[in-house]
Protein backbone atom coordinates (compact mmCIF):
# COMPACT_ATOMS: atom_id res chain seq x y z
CA UNK A 1 0.00 0.00 0.00
CA UNK A 2 1.15 3.33 -1.26
CA UNK A 3 0.46 6.79 0.59
CA UNK A 4 -3.08 8.53 -0.26
CA UNK A 5 -2.15 11.49 0.31
CA UNK A 6 1.08 13.99 0.93
CA UNK A 7 -0.02 17.30 2.79
CA UNK A 8 2.26 20.24 2.56
CA UNK A 9 1.26 22.76 4.62
CA UNK A 10 3.13 26.50 4.07
CA UNK A 11 3.11 27.40 8.03
CA UNK A 12 3.53 25.69 11.57
CA UNK A 13 -0.09 26.88 11.95
CA UNK A 14 -1.52 25.07 9.37
CA UNK A 15 0.69 21.89 9.88
CA UNK A 16 -0.97 21.93 13.22
CA UNK A 17 -4.69 21.96 11.86
CA UNK A 18 -3.70 19.53 9.75
CA UNK A 19 -2.41 17.03 12.69
CA UNK A 20 -5.81 17.35 14.46
CA UNK A 21 -7.82 17.21 11.91
CA UNK A 22 -6.39 14.09 10.37
CA UNK A 23 -5.08 12.76 13.83
CA UNK A 24 -2.70 9.18 14.57
CA UNK A 25 -2.89 8.08 10.77
CA UNK A 26 -0.96 11.36 9.97
CA UNK A 27 3.19 10.47 9.06
CA UNK A 28 5.02 13.42 10.34
CA UNK A 29 7.87 13.80 8.06
CA UNK A 30 10.69 16.41 7.72
CA UNK A 31 13.73 15.34 6.02
CA UNK A 32 12.48 11.99 5.68
CA UNK A 33 15.92 10.10 6.28
CA UNK A 34 14.69 7.95 8.81
CA UNK A 35 11.03 7.35 7.64
CA UNK A 36 11.80 6.52 3.98
CA UNK A 37 13.94 3.63 4.62
CA UNK A 38 11.41 1.83 6.48
CA UNK A 39 8.41 2.86 4.18
CA UNK A 40 10.80 1.63 1.65
CA UNK A 41 10.94 -1.49 3.00
CA UNK A 42 7.46 -1.85 3.53
CA UNK A 43 8.00 -2.04 7.45
CA UNK A 44 5.64 1.59 7.74
CA UNK A 45 2.98 2.16 5.48
CA UNK A 46 1.28 5.35 6.48
CA UNK A 47 -1.52 6.17 4.71
CA UNK A 48 -1.17 10.32 4.81
CA UNK A 49 2.51 12.09 5.50
CA UNK A 50 2.45 15.16 6.59
CA UNK A 51 5.64 16.99 5.30
CA UNK A 52 7.10 19.89 6.97
CA UNK A 53 9.49 21.00 4.21
CA UNK A 54 7.67 24.01 3.79
CA UNK A 55 6.16 24.80 7.13
CA UNK A 56 8.98 28.10 7.89
CA UNK A 57 10.76 25.87 9.97
CA UNK A 58 14.02 25.69 8.53
CA UNK A 59 15.67 28.84 10.54
CA UNK A 60 18.46 29.27 12.86
CA UNK A 61 18.86 32.31 14.97
CA UNK A 62 21.22 33.40 17.83
CA UNK A 63 19.68 36.27 20.49
CA UNK A 64 19.66 37.00 24.04
CA UNK A 65 22.27 34.26 24.62
CA UNK A 66 20.70 31.20 23.27
CA UNK A 67 20.72 29.61 19.70
CA UNK A 68 16.95 28.96 18.37
CA UNK A 69 17.07 26.21 16.28
CA UNK A 70 13.84 25.21 13.70
CA UNK A 71 12.88 21.56 13.54
CA UNK A 72 13.78 21.54 9.87
CA UNK A 73 16.67 23.36 9.86
CA UNK A 74 18.78 20.83 8.25
CA UNK A 75 22.45 19.30 9.70
CA UNK A 76 24.41 21.02 6.74
CA UNK A 77 22.92 24.37 8.52
CA UNK A 78 24.16 23.23 11.71
CA UNK A 79 27.54 22.96 9.98
CA UNK A 80 27.45 26.84 9.84
CA UNK A 81 27.66 27.10 13.73
CA UNK A 82 30.92 28.85 14.19
CA UNK A 83 29.93 30.79 17.51
CA UNK A 84 28.75 26.60 19.09
CA UNK A 85 31.49 24.37 17.34
CA UNK A 86 30.24 21.50 19.50
CA UNK A 87 27.02 21.58 17.31
CA UNK A 88 29.33 21.63 14.24
CA UNK A 89 31.00 19.08 15.50
CA UNK A 90 27.86 16.86 16.52
CA UNK A 91 26.28 17.13 13.14
CA UNK A 92 29.29 16.62 11.16
CA UNK A 93 29.09 12.94 13.12
CA UNK A 94 25.45 12.30 11.44
CA UNK A 95 25.67 9.91 7.90
CA UNK A 96 27.41 11.19 5.34
CA UNK A 97 26.62 14.98 3.19
CA UNK A 98 23.39 13.20 1.61
CA UNK A 99 21.98 12.76 4.79
CA UNK A 100 23.15 15.79 6.39
CA UNK A 101 21.56 17.30 3.20
CA UNK A 102 18.31 16.19 4.30
CA UNK A 103 18.50 15.07 7.69
CA UNK A 104 16.77 18.03 10.32
CA UNK A 105 17.53 18.59 13.97
CA UNK A 106 14.26 18.00 15.28
CA UNK A 107 14.21 14.96 13.13
CA UNK A 108 17.71 13.54 14.91
CA UNK A 109 15.66 13.82 18.49
CA UNK A 110 13.43 10.49 17.32
CA UNK A 111 16.43 8.82 15.76
CA UNK A 112 16.58 5.40 17.28
CA UNK A 113 19.68 4.19 19.31
CA UNK A 114 22.45 4.07 18.47
CA UNK A 115 22.03 7.27 16.23
CA UNK A 116 21.24 10.64 17.94
CA UNK A 117 24.61 11.89 17.03
CA UNK A 118 23.17 15.76 17.18
CA UNK A 119 21.21 14.85 20.00
CA UNK A 120 24.03 14.29 22.49
CA UNK A 121 25.49 17.24 22.57
CA UNK A 122 22.15 19.03 22.68
CA UNK A 123 21.43 17.29 25.93
CA UNK A 124 25.36 18.41 27.16
CA UNK A 125 23.97 22.15 26.54
CA UNK A 126 21.31 21.98 28.10
CA UNK A 127 18.45 22.03 25.48
CA UNK A 128 15.46 23.06 25.95
CA UNK A 129 12.70 21.18 22.78
CA UNK A 130 9.49 23.22 22.05
CA UNK A 131 6.36 21.73 21.75
CA UNK A 132 3.54 23.23 19.48
CA UNK A 133 -0.09 22.43 18.87
CA UNK A 134 -3.74 24.29 18.34
CA UNK A 135 -4.47 24.99 22.23
CA UNK A 136 -0.37 26.48 22.23
CA UNK A 137 2.95 25.85 23.09
CA UNK A 138 5.11 24.44 26.47
CA UNK A 139 9.22 24.34 26.55
CA UNK A 140 10.40 20.56 27.37
CA UNK A 141 13.92 20.39 29.09
CA UNK A 142 15.72 17.61 26.38
CA UNK A 143 16.66 15.87 29.48
CA UNK A 144 12.81 15.28 29.95
CA UNK A 145 11.73 14.72 26.53
CA UNK A 146 12.39 10.88 26.75
CA UNK A 147 10.31 8.27 28.21
CA UNK A 148 12.06 4.84 27.24
CA UNK A 149 12.97 3.36 23.76
CA UNK A 150 11.15 4.86 20.92
CA UNK A 151 8.73 6.98 23.40
CA UNK A 152 8.79 10.42 24.14
CA UNK A 153 6.35 12.96 26.05
CA UNK A 154 5.17 14.36 23.09
CA UNK A 155 1.61 14.38 22.79
CA UNK A 156 -0.29 12.97 19.45
CA UNK A 157 -1.80 16.41 18.73
CA UNK A 158 1.92 18.01 19.45
CA UNK A 159 5.13 18.72 16.54
CA UNK A 160 8.53 19.91 17.48
CA UNK A 161 8.51 23.37 16.81
CA UNK A 162 12.02 24.51 17.65
CA UNK A 163 15.32 23.54 20.04
CA UNK A 164 16.22 26.22 21.77
CA UNK A 165 20.28 26.32 23.48
CA UNK A 166 21.55 28.19 25.84
CA UNK A 167 25.44 29.69 24.34
CA UNK A 168 27.81 27.37 26.72
CA UNK A 169 29.78 29.31 29.28
CA UNK A 170 31.92 26.74 29.70
CA UNK A 171 33.74 24.32 28.20
CA UNK A 172 32.64 21.87 25.66
CA UNK A 173 33.54 19.09 23.63
CA UNK A 174 32.13 15.83 22.22
CA UNK A 175 33.59 12.30 20.91
CA UNK A 176 32.01 9.13 19.19
CA UNK A 177 33.39 5.64 18.60
CA UNK A 178 32.69 4.10 15.69
CA UNK A 179 34.28 1.48 13.62
CA UNK A 180 35.52 3.96 10.74
CA UNK A 181 36.38 7.26 11.05
CA UNK A 182 33.19 9.16 9.50
CA UNK A 183 29.80 7.94 7.92
CA UNK A 184 29.67 5.17 10.91
CA UNK A 185 27.41 3.93 13.46
CA UNK A 186 27.93 5.09 17.11
CA UNK A 187 29.27 2.33 19.11
CA UNK A 188 29.29 5.10 22.02
CA UNK A 189 28.90 9.16 21.70
CA UNK A 190 29.76 11.21 24.65
CA UNK A 191 29.30 14.79 24.97
CA UNK A 192 30.69 17.31 27.73
CA UNK A 193 30.05 20.20 28.96
CA UNK A 194 31.78 21.87 32.62
CA UNK A 195 32.25 24.92 34.52
CA UNK A 196 34.96 25.91 36.42
CA UNK A 197 34.87 28.53 39.26
CA UNK A 198 37.94 28.77 41.17
CA UNK A 199 39.66 25.77 39.64
CA UNK A 200 36.55 23.36 40.59
CA UNK A 201 34.10 22.01 38.70
CA UNK A 202 30.72 24.34 39.58
CA UNK A 203 28.86 22.92 36.80
CA UNK A 204 28.37 19.40 34.56
CA UNK A 205 27.02 17.83 32.33
CA UNK A 206 28.05 14.22 30.55
CA UNK A 207 25.55 12.87 28.02
CA UNK A 208 25.74 9.93 26.01
CA UNK A 209 24.88 7.91 22.81
CA UNK A 210 24.49 4.67 21.77
CA UNK A 211 24.37 3.04 25.34
CA UNK A 212 20.89 3.08 26.04
CA UNK A 213 17.52 3.47 24.90
CA UNK A 214 17.51 7.12 24.12
CA UNK A 215 20.55 9.87 24.38
CA UNK A 216 20.84 9.86 28.33
CA UNK A 217 22.62 11.96 30.43
CA UNK A 218 25.06 10.43 33.00
CA UNK A 219 24.20 11.67 36.29
CA UNK A 220 26.66 9.35 38.44
CA UNK A 221 29.57 10.60 35.93
CA UNK A 222 28.24 14.17 36.66
CA UNK A 223 28.25 13.73 40.62
CA UNK A 224 31.68 12.59 40.23
CA UNK A 225 33.46 15.71 39.12
CA UNK A 226 31.53 18.28 40.50
CA UNK A 227 33.38 20.06 43.27
CA UNK A 228 36.23 18.41 42.11
CA UNK A 229 39.54 20.32 40.35
CA UNK A 230 39.01 17.69 37.27
CA UNK A 231 41.99 16.37 38.31
CA UNK A 232 42.98 12.23 36.95
CA UNK A 233 41.26 10.57 40.03
CA UNK A 234 38.23 12.63 39.44
CA UNK A 235 38.16 12.39 35.73
CA UNK A 236 38.36 8.07 36.55
CA UNK A 237 36.12 8.10 39.15
CA UNK A 238 33.56 9.39 36.37
CA UNK A 239 34.57 6.84 33.59
CA UNK A 240 33.65 4.68 35.86
CA UNK A 241 30.48 5.60 37.25
CA UNK A 242 29.25 6.43 33.57
CA UNK A 243 30.25 3.10 32.68
CA UNK A 244 28.23 1.57 35.53
CA UNK A 245 25.17 3.48 34.91
CA UNK A 246 24.92 3.57 31.09
CA UNK A 247 22.42 0.36 29.42
CA UNK A 248 23.81 -0.61 26.60
CA UNK A 249 22.56 -3.19 24.42
CA UNK A 250 24.42 -6.16 21.81
CA UNK A 251 23.38 -5.26 17.80
CA UNK A 252 25.19 -5.82 14.71
CA UNK A 253 27.60 -3.42 15.54
CA UNK A 254 28.89 -3.82 18.71
CA UNK A 255 28.20 -6.13 22.10
CA UNK A 256 26.76 -5.02 25.22
CA UNK A 257 29.81 -5.47 26.73
CA UNK A 258 32.33 -3.37 24.57
CA UNK A 259 29.69 -0.65 24.66
CA UNK A 260 30.02 -0.49 28.39
CA UNK A 261 33.62 -1.14 28.62
CA UNK A 262 34.13 2.03 25.72
CA UNK A 263 31.69 3.93 27.64
CA UNK A 264 34.25 4.53 30.55
CA UNK A 265 36.93 4.58 27.95
CA UNK A 266 35.80 7.67 26.20
CA UNK A 267 34.07 9.63 28.88
CA UNK A 268 37.93 9.84 30.53
CA UNK A 269 39.02 11.02 27.10
CA UNK A 270 36.16 13.33 26.79
CA UNK A 271 36.77 15.30 29.92
CA UNK A 272 40.78 14.79 29.52
CA UNK A 273 39.85 16.66 26.52
CA UNK A 274 38.46 19.79 28.15
CA UNK A 275 40.46 19.52 31.15
CA UNK A 276 43.68 20.78 29.50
Amino acid sequence: MTAKAYLLPQSLGEALNLLAEHGPSLLVMAGGTLAMPLINKGISVPEKVLGLRRAGLNYIHQANGSLRIGATATLSQMLQLESIPVLQQAAHNVGSWAVRNMGTAAGNLFAPPPAGDLTVALLALDARVKLASRRGERIVPLAEFYRGFMSTVLAPEELVAEVEVPLPKGMTTVVKHGRLHTNTPTIVGVAIHVVKEKGRVREARVALNGVGPHPMRARNAEAAIIGSPLDAAAIAAAGDAAAQECEPFTDPISSEWYRRKMTGVFVRRALTQVAQ
